[in-house]
């Protein structure tokens, strides 16, 4: 055996020394000879290696040891090198499998490789041959893994979640949940950058149509001029420039959910056709027949859509047919309890994104950023955040890493409480903890400091009143 995995008679190399990159490769045979002379040539190879004579003791070693290759005799008595082959696809699906046999044909070799296996091998074995074949195994894992957790990143820098718990939000999203399922088209309204499309997705993610197409259009961002052959599409010909046939964005969107953002930027002729697909399901792409639409509609606008109406800007019978449910995001002022938590998701996908240690933002620059109106919004704060992260010098945020817009904003008063005389002092004790917990914005340790209790009692009482 040794002569045959040698693949000469020159002496073998010298073992080297695994390094604290080296694969580690689980070798698995009935025989000890084979398992012994395979062993060592790994090992002389700089690899680390374990040993297993039977499948059982091989299940077992993969359950404590982080592997990277399995290289398995094929026939064993008990269970076969593909049935262990099976069994380590379900406990450790990364790991990647080689198959050795002197019974290789074909048909064997081509079921071992439906059943996941990396390579097959045949024995005689030769020593050049397995190594090379075990060490593109472990390649082959580790640049999986490393594509893995690069989609890991990309989806962490990408994804928008909406962040927060706020009452306000709570109401957003529980309307948002109701309507998802159904087929009514949905008018998001709110301000600027208090996040509409975040809502939009939510609202497409769950919905029966979250595995079709999410296509988002900014109806500000394209010209008066091109906006309807985007979004309805054009044929060939249908007018000078149109070269070829392209399809639009309602095209682009079957089997999903179209957003149309800044709703009220729509100039006239396109507001008529967007009335006809929302009473008849159908659109004409420009210069083209009538197409079917299948696609749910999401509109928003940080605009008064009744006063465009009044000034003639927008028309009422399309209003009224977007406007079947109406969500209305709330202003980052009006749930500034948030703030906190948005923070540190803002950190997270910053410090990530600029390649430095997680940032944590102390107390105090929370209290300032709770101190700011943010007339931007989330999006406002998000800017804040990143320009924050790219500028702190230290592990932690400081006041100073802030804009000066924010570090010149002054906190607002306090707010003074009136009760009726007589008025029970359980009513009082519940008015003064909720109206000191919306002053603290949320922050029941503060709201505990400034009433002079303990955060626990604040707790307790909070579980009395609800109760």
């Amino acid at each position: 055996m040794v002569d045959e995995l040698s693949g000469s008679s020159t002496p073998a190399p010298p073992e080297a020394k695994a390094g604290a990159d080296a694969p580690t490769v689980l070798v698995v045979d009935d025989e000890p000879s084979n398992l012994a002379s395979i062993e060592k040539i790994f090992q002389r190879d700089g690899m680390r290696v374990l040993t297993a004579p039977s499948a059982r003791a091989a299940l077992d070693l993969l359950r404590g040891h982080r592997v990277e290759v399995v290289l398995t005799d094929l026939m064993m008595p008990g269970t076969s090198g593909i049935e262990l082959l099976r069994a380590i696809k379900q406990l450790a699906p990364d790991t990647e499998v080689v198959l050795m046999t002197a019974y290789g044909t074909v048909e064997t070799a081509v079921q071992a490789m439906r059943e996941g296996a990396y390579d097959f091998v045949e024995k005689p074995l030769k020593r050049m041959t397995i190594i090379k074949s075990v060490r593109k195994a472990a390649e082959r894992r580790s640049l999986v893994a490393e594509n893995r957790s690069l989609r890991q990143e990309l989806k962490l820098l990408t994804k928008r979640e909406i962040i927060g718990s706020s009452p306000a939000l709570r109401r957003v999203l529980d309307v948002a949940t109701q309507a998802a399922p159904s087929s009514a088209t949905v008018l998001v309204l709110g301000e600027s950058g208090t996040g509409k499309e975040l809502v939009a997705r939510y609202i497409h993610d769950h919905s029966a149509r979250r595995h079709g197409p999410f296509v988002a259009v900014n109806c500000s961002a394209i010209p008066e001029t091109i906006l309807e052959a985007e979004l309805f599409g054009h044929e060939r010909g249908a007018f000078t420039g149109a070269f070829a046939r392209r399809e639009g964005r309602f095209a682009k969107a079957a089997g999903g959910t179209l957003f149309l953002d800044e709703i009220g930027e729509l100039s006239p002729s396109v507001q008529v056709k967007l009335l006809r697909v929302l009473q008849e399901n159908e659109y004409e792409p420009i210069g083209g027949d009538t197409v079917r639409a299948d696609v749910r509609i999401v509109a928003a606008t940080n605009k008064d859509l009744r006063a465009e109406i009044a000034a003639g800007r927008f028309r009422e019978d399309l209003f009224y047919r977007l406007n079947v449910i109406a969500i209305t995001v709330p202003p980052l002022r009006a749930r500034r309890e948030d703030i906190p938590l948005l923070v540190d998701h803002f950190l997270g996908v910053y410090c990530a994104k600029n390649n430095r240690g997680r940032l944590e933002a102390p107390r105090e620059v929370i209290a300032r950023l709770l101190d700011y109106s943010f007339p931007g919004n989330v999006r406002e704060l998000e800017n804040v955040i990143e320009r924050a992260a790219v500028l702190c010098r230290g592990e932690k945020l400081s006041v100073e890493d802030l804009p000066e817009s924010i570090r010149e904003s002054l906190a607002a008063a306090p707010e003074t409480i009136t009760f009726s005389v007589g008025t029970p002092l359980d009513e009082v004790e519940r008015r003064l903890i909720r109206e000191t917990l919306r002053y603290a914005h949320g922050d029941k340790s503060v709201a505990a400091q400034l009433l002079g209790i303990s955060t626990r009692t604040i707790y307790r009482k909070l579980g009395e009143i609800e109760g």
